[in-house]
């Protein structure tokens, strides 16, 4: 018909003037479905290298080899990739910038841009290191430098428009502390504050999130009844069943711990994981889970500024989990001092930075009777001899 032009692959190969090209498919985790089609459904062909060599446009209506071309896709998350597509990629992950990083890239690039797009490329202002780190912290929640650069942008305009206004500014203006809190206002984001010291049923867990690792407390309550569990915080389902596998691993082990049989007959336990409002899940919760539980039943407080993570199994063994780098610079950040992952998951300190390695307390374990002592204390010890 009148106007009718070839499909956006043979559209981009006519535009690159070449057969091999690459294509960038951005944000691929967010194709959707409705009356058009399905997008992913035609990529599975473009993808396809035992296919893709005879690629058929609708407009040509004639094979066209695909097969030179290098397909790069980018992609948030997996999950939300259908499973038939995913299985065509080459999964390449990129761990997001640490605060160390973020704080170089304002200072390098973020900063002299925005003077100069806020017209104050003339006046000299100082945002020092220790400022710079408080909008990452405080005011920006994100994998990436997006918001940190909006944020930026804004302490520049709220300067901008006082000159604009007929105020005037110290030549250079120093951004301290106090300041940046006149300019962005309270900070917008906070963690789970830090207990100075635990009650029994608390442990910390590590957790992975796609904007980075968290600190994630684990809460247990034990109260007269029958034996029941109850799990509240928008825990997923793997999350779950790792509760379930924790408690019945402490009733497994219960006359080592010292805890009467009967306990569990005549009793009812709550676990929650704060901050509700979160969706929880995945597997690596596991280790803190049976810590808090045996915390709780044994009455013994967690030894203070230590974080765990770790899936584990019915027979006690501690297996490995991903996303170790995020999780022990969450760790670092949050002023945690011993960290408790999987022997296996030893290859992976080696993408932490060697400074943040050497400022913490890093175990490695295969089996939770190598975590018991780890976690209290010798005065407070669980295990009976």
């Amino acid at each position: 018909y009148v106007g009718a032009l070839p499909g956006r692959i043979i559209q981009g190969i006519r535009q690159a003037g070449s057969k091999n090209p690459v294509f960038m498919l951005d944000e691929v985790d967010k194709i959707g479905t409705d009356f058009r089609g399905d997008p992913s459904a035609a990529l599975l062909e473009v993808l396809d290298r035992e296919q893709n060599h005879a690629f058929s446009d609708h407009y040509l209506e004639v094979p066209f080899d695909l097969s030179k071309v290098l397909f790069i896709a980018t992609a948030n998350i997996t999950a939300t990739i259908p499973a038939p597509l995913l299985d065509r990629m080459e999964v390449i992950s990129i761990p997001g910038y640490v605060d160390e990083d973020k704080v170089k890239i304002a200072e390098r690039f973020i900063i002299p841009k925005q003077k100069i797009e806020t017209g104050l490329d003339d006046i000299k202002i100082v945002i020092p290191k220790r400022t710079i780190l408080s909008i990452v912290r405080e005011y920006t929640h994100e994998a990436g430098v997006r918001d940190l650069e909006r944020k930026i942008g804004r302490v520049f305009r709220r300067i901008a428009k006082a000159i604009a206004m007929g105020g005037s500014i110290p030549n250079p203006y120093r951004i301290t502390l106090n300041t940046l809190e006149e300019l962005l206002g309270p900070p917008e984001t906070c963690s789970v504050t830090r207990e100075k010291i635990l009650e029994p049923g608390i442990s910390i867990a590590l957790a992975w999130t796609p904007v980075g690792g968290e600190l994630l407390y684990i809460e247990a309550l034990k109260m007269p009844g029958g034996g029941r569990l109850y799990l509240t915080g928008q825990l997923g389902d793997v999350m779950r069943e790792s509760a379930e596998a924790a408690l019945s691993l402490v009733r497994a082990k219960s006359q080592r711990l010292g805890i009467e049989l009967d306990f569990f007959k005549s009793h009812d336990v709550h676990i929650h994981v704060p901050q509700g409002s979160i969706p929880k899940d995945g597997p690596s919760a596991g280790l803190a889970i049976f810590v808090a539980l045996t915390s709780l039943f044994t009455e013994r407080p967690v030894e203070k500024n230590t974080a765990m993570t770790g899936e584990i199994t019915l027979r006690g063994r501690v297996i490995k989990v991903g996303g170790i780098k995020e999780k022990v610079i969450a760790a670092y950040r949050g002023k945690i001092k011993r960290v408790i992952i999987p022997h296996d998951n030893e290859r992976d300190l080696r993408e932490i930075p060697e400074k943040i390695r050497e400022k913490l307390d890093v175990r490695l374990v295969d089996h939770i009777d190598e975590v018991i002592p780890l976690v209290f204390s010798e005065s407070t010890h669980v295990y009976t001899k």
